[in-house]
C-alpha cells in the first residue's frame, strides 16, 4: 500500500454559495493541495520542478460526489501516488468531513510532465525515482 499524505482545510466562504454548499470545481483545487504536499514531503516542490524546465499538466480528472462540504466544515484530503511512469504520475483522492468522517468525494488525476515548449519530457530522474519508492 503506498503512502497517504494528508492535508486538512477548512471551507472557506468563498468556495461556498448562497446555500452554503461548496461549488464542485473546488473539489478539484483541494485535490491540487494534497497533491502539492504530497510532492512537498520528498524536498521538492511544483517551482523548483518548473524551475527545472519540467511542468506537470493535468490531463485527467476524475471526481464522484458522495456528500456536500458546506461553509466552515473542516475537511480532510487524503492524497495517494497510484502510478508513476516515465512522463506521467496519477493520484487518487479522499475527501472527507475531517468532524464526521463523512466521505464527500473521491477523485483521481494524472498529470503529464511538459517541457517549457509545452510537449512531453521526462520526468527528472531522481524525482521519479523518489516517487516510485513511495509506490
Amino acid at each position: 500500500m503506498s503512502h497517504v499524505q494528508v492535508s486538512e482545510l477548512r471551507v472557506r466562504y468563498a468556495e461556498s454559495d448562497q446555500m452554503g454548499v461548496v461549488y464542485h470545481a473546488n473539489y478539484l483545487v483541494w485535490c491540487e493541495i494534497g497533491r502539492t504536499d504530497f510532492i512537498r514531503q520528498f524536498g521538492i516542490s511544483y517551482a523548483e520542478l518548473e524551475r527545472r524546465g519540467v511542468a506537470l499538466a493535468v490531463s485527467e480528472a476524475a471526481l464522484r460526489f458522495h456528500a456536500a462540504a458546506r461553509y466552515d466544515d473542516r475537511i480532510r484530503i487524503e492524497t495517494r501516488l497510484t502510478d508513476v511512469r516515465s512522463r506521467a504520475v496519477a493520484f487518487d483522492y479522499l475527501i472527507v468531513n475531517a468532524d464526521t468522517g463523512r466521505r464527500l468525494v473521491s477523485a483521481s488525476t494524472t498529470l503529464v510532465a511538459l517541457d517549457r515548449a509545452g510537449r512531453p519530457t521526462a520526468l527528472p530522474t531522481e524525482f521519479r525515482a523518489q516517487l516510485q519508492a513511495a509506490l
